[in-house]
């Protein structure tokens, strides 16, 4: 099949990729030249395991192209895949100016029946304002020319995105016609020959659905991030209290962890834009209103505990922050709880030394040179004569370290950990003062 996908962000790169590696002809359109140059010379714009290789040999293979030429991909894709960005508006609702310019140039460009499909987080009722803006284009061409629109969310983890698109648990897709329905199908039948996996409603439905499912893993992310606050102050441990909850098939392990907060791209702006949506219908979605307070408060909490330990007048001191990204394996940094808690850090005179696998360029383009940051580019260096260790992203390199090492390299043998990584018993035992997240030490 052949396939246009239009924007060539974290979904629209692994989207069109993995569609391209099944055997379709993919083009992908992106307005930044800058980006599609990198893409022809084999670089890629974001950090993703495994895609650069699957991009280098679909691109070696043709079945993977380029292009800032928005006529040539619209003429290109029977189906026209809309993967642009979407990002909150000032009220907190999701800006489409970017989803409505796209379906703008497909009614500028088609000459024929296209599917168009949204593939961006969008909110309910963008299918309609899609539909209607490719309809005003072909009215003012004064042609008449029969299209579909589609809705096919994303459930793409980063870090885990390849796998979950190439092995994904469920596919949605919401159609208000039989033609695009089986379009769709055939375009997604090489991902589920093992069982059937496609999902098919209407499309205000599927739209719903996405932000639901991100509301609904948020929101437990929170309750248990307030739950592991409680467990401290009554002596309880959240780690015995995910694993007996997690027990109940009913609530199930995953999204149990407590921690310093969550972050992304996905979440925080999900949720606003899920909240504004409620308003907007005179439905408010007041869990939501506390699932986002929650969460803004929990990436205060390490500094909270380390203003405990140490004060706030912090001017001298310097702290080893181990991990920038908002989660593991990728380099991404919106609404990073890294980023709260070196800002509160800096406010109160001290000096951060930091550590990230993946996310130190992103960290140097955010904050550029200033006295009080200091990249590394291992985890020990960062500890070297630092007042404290926080940890702040999950990395794997981080949960079986030399612990004899690191007390060697700390001024002082302290570790506030935002992901309770360490047995406390055990990192006590190293002769280490422990601060993890609602465990009990």
């Amino acid at each position: 099949m052949k396939i246009t996908l239009i924007g060539t962000g974290y979904v629209g790169l692994v989207t069109g990729t993995c569609l391209a590696e099944v055997g379709n002809d993919v083009l992908c359109l992106d307005v930044d030249p800058r980006k599609i140059d990198l893409l022809k010379s084999g670089g890629i714009p974001i950090f993703e395991p495994g895609l650069d290789d699957l991009v280098r040999r679909n691109v070696a293979a043709g079945r993977l192209q380029f292009t800032t030429d928005i006529e040539a991909a619209v003429h290109f894709g029977d189906i026209q895949f809309i993967a642009v960005g979407t990002p909150p508006d000032e009220d907190g609702s999701a800006d489409l100016k970017y989803v409505t310019a796209a379906a703008r140039n497909i009614g500028r460009h088609m000459t024929g029946y296209k599917l168009v499909v949204d593939k961006s987080t969008v909110p309910v009722g963008t299918a309609d304002r899609v539909r209607a803006a490719i309809r005003e284009e072909l009215d003012a061409r004064g042609v008449d020319i029969d299209f579909s629109v589609a809705s096919n969310p994303e459930f793409l983890k980063e870090g885990a995105a390849i796998e979950d698109f190439m092995k994904p648990d469920r596919i949605v897709i919401g159609t208000d016609n039989e033609q695009a329905t089986q379009l769709l199908r055939r375009l997604y039948a090489p991902f589920q020959r093992n069982h059937e996996r496609l999902v098919t409603m209407d499309i205000r439905s599927a739209e719903l659905t996405k932000y639901a499912a991100n509301a609904m893993l948020a929101t437990r992310i929170s309750f248990m991030n307030e739950l592991a606050v409680l467990a401290e102050k009554l002596g309880a441990d959240i780690e015995l209290v995910r694993q007996g909850i997690g027990s109940d098939p009913r609530i199930g392990y995953h999204f149990l962890y407590a921690g310093c907060g969550y972050g992304g791209s996905c979440f925080p702006k999900d949720v606003q834009a899920l909240r504004r949506t409620a308003e907007e219908n005179g439905a408010p979605l007041r869990v939501l209103d506390a699932v986002e307070e929650a969460n803004e408060a929990q990436k205060s909490v390490l500094i909270t505990k380390l203003k405990a330990r140490f004060g706030e007048a912090l001017a001298g001191r310097r702290f080893a922050l181990w991990g920038l990204a908002f989660k593991p394996n990728t380099d991404d940094m919106r609404e990073a709880p890294s980023r709260v808690m070196m800002e509160a850090l800096w406010a109160m005179g001290a000096s951060v030394t930091a550590y990230d696998p993946a996310a130190m360029e992103e960290t140097h383009r955010i904050y550029g040179d200033r006295p009080d940051l200091t990249l590394v580019d291992t985890p020990m260096k960062a500890l070297a004569d630092a007042d404290a260790l926080l940890i702040v992203t999950e990395w794997k390199a981080f949960r079986s370290p030399d612990f004899t090492t690191m007390k060697s390299l700390l001024k002082t043998p302290v570790i506030f950990d935002g992901r309770n990584l360490y047995d406390p018993a055990t990192i006590q035992r190293e002769g280490f003062e422990y601060y993890p997240i609602g465990r009990r030490v």
